[in-house]
């Protein structure tokens, strides 16, 4: 079986695109190279606090979530990948 053949371009077209991620509501915010892999962005109302480089919470930000495309092998479609649902 050989490996599956999905173009940088072909990811980044789903910038901006919104779905539901394990029952949260997100939208594609950036498309990483290395792996390759697509970064959420949480669109709910819960917003964790983030803290600071002295672990002192100062903030409250979107919660980002990273999602793998492809297997390791680069033979499959993620799970996680598949998973997601268009809204």
């Amino acid at each position: 079986m050989s490996e599956l053949d999905i173009s940088l371009q072909q990811l980044r077209g789903m910038i901006g695109l919104r779905v539901v991620h394990n029952g949260i509501v997100c939208q594609v915010i950036e498309v990483l190279d290395d792996g390759p892999s697509i970064v959420l962005q949480n669109h709910g109302p819960a917003r964790p606090v983030q803290s600071n480089q002295h672990g002192e919470g100062s903030r409250r930000t979107p919660e980002t979530f990273t999602i793998p495309v492809l297997t390791r092998d680069k033979r499959e479609f993620h799970p996680q990948y598949l998973a997601l649902e268009l809204t």
